[in-house]
């Protein structure tokens, strides 16, 4: 089978399609992949390192301010990001052609359906994106994470819920592997509070401030990381704050082993974004989510709201977020293991750890009932 994916911009758009690429790995599903992306996101970066042949095309999103000279020269990326993708169509003459979302899609999966070639394009948030409700009209199938995105693709042939593929890739992390490589014993209980891979600014604040006001608690050790940007900075100011970082608080700059420090983790704190929210759901690990602000039609909040109705998650939004509302929520969910395990289950309901195997069966489905025309 050969395959194109398409996806950009953020890690959200591109680990999910590369999720699907590793499932046909697992399935023993032989197939030649090519990924498309766009030429300023983190997949120029991302992507390149899994050594699968990659090409860019070049588009950018629509401003608000409608009739201006950036929407005129993104309309122009569009139609040039067109007439390539269908020439690297149709050089790679592939069986189906899978949008996971980012403005990267728009060209490629509307090239691609112009040619007759099945397409399939997936939705991680809640409230989708405008690139996939405009392919909506021209995909195969439409693949969505949460179910509450279903009715909001009224143009659609086909909608079906799969949830995250970035699900099935933690479903097999080891917890101990976890715990050793933070130096932990194989009792803690691990509060993680990430700030993102780049780090997030309200987040690392809600760090410092927090820090002093962390109680002792039998095995519970508390995992803070910054991003690389802010480590050396909140290091510093932790340590002052505390003075002296205390041996049951973890200042880190980022986690490489992101799945298995999760399998670890008795209460993960952080951000609401699609593909964080697959794995931890998937894990049912219980969760207090800060969703951003700054995000296209303020998605993550709605992701939130989707766990916080399930009683998986609480959340705070980021203009409540305080060192102390911070210590409140987490005193409040520790404390108390019976709350705790009651949020794990409603999380592990919501989980889809068949997510990536739903994905490849749907895609063998689209390949077997559509006939492929170069």
């Amino acid at each position: 089978m050969r395959v194109i994916l398409t996806g950009g911009g953020t890690g959200g758009h591109i680990y999910p399609a590369l999720a699907i690429a590793e499932q046909f790995k697992e399935q023993g599903i032989k197939a030649e992949f090519l990924y498309i992306g766009g030429k300023r996101g983190l997949e120029t970066r991302i992507v390149p390192e899994t050594k699968m042949r990659f090409e860019t095309i070049d588009i950018t999103g629509f401003r608000r301010r409608l009739f201006s000279l950036e929407n005129i020269k993104t309309i122009n990326r569009f139609i040039q990001g067109v007439k390539i993708s269908k020439k690297l169509i149709r050089e790679f003459k592939p069986d189906i052609v899978i949008g996971t979302g980012g403005y990267v899609c728009g060209p490629v999966v509307y090239a691609a359906a112009k040619l007759g070639i099945p397409t399939m394009v997936h939705e991680q948030n809640a409230i989708p994106g405008l690139t996939n409700l405009f392919l909506s009209g021209y995909a195969d199938t439409v693949a969505v994470s949460f179910e509450e995105a279903i009715s909001k693709f009224k143009r659609a042939k086909h909608v079906l819920f799969t949830g995250n593929p970035r699900a099935t890739m933690v479903q097999h992390a080891d917890r101990e592997r976890g715990l050793a490589s933070l130096g932990l014993p194989g009792d803690a209980k691990v509060v993680l509070m990430v700030g993102g891979s780049r780090g997030a600014r309200a987040l690392v604040e809600a760090m410092v401030q927090a820090a002093p006001l962390l109680k002792p608690k039998p095995d519970v050790h508390y995992v803070f990381v910054t991003g690389e940007i802010y480590y050396d900075e909140i290091y510093e100011r932790i340590d002052q704050a505390t003075d002296s970082m205390p041996n049951y608080l973890h200042v880190l700059p980022y986690i490489p082993n992101m799945p298995e420090v999760l399998a670890a983790t008795s209460l993960v704190i952080g951000r609401a974004g699609a593909s964080s929210l697959a794995e931890i759901t998937s894990l049912g690990t219980p969760s207090l989510l800060i969703p951003s602000p700054n995000v296209t039609n303020n998605h993550q909040e709605a992701n939130a709201l989707a766990l916080r109705k399930a009683g998986a998650a609480e959340m705070i939004l980021e203009r409540e977020l305080s060192g102390e509302t911070l210590i409140a929520h987490i005193d409040k969910i520790m404390d108390h293991e019976e709350e705790r395990q009651r949020m794990s289950e409603a999380a592990s309901t919501l989980g889809t750890p068949q997510s990536a195997f739903l994905l490849v069966e749907e895609i063998q489905r689209i390949c077997g009932a559509s006939a492929v025309t170069q």
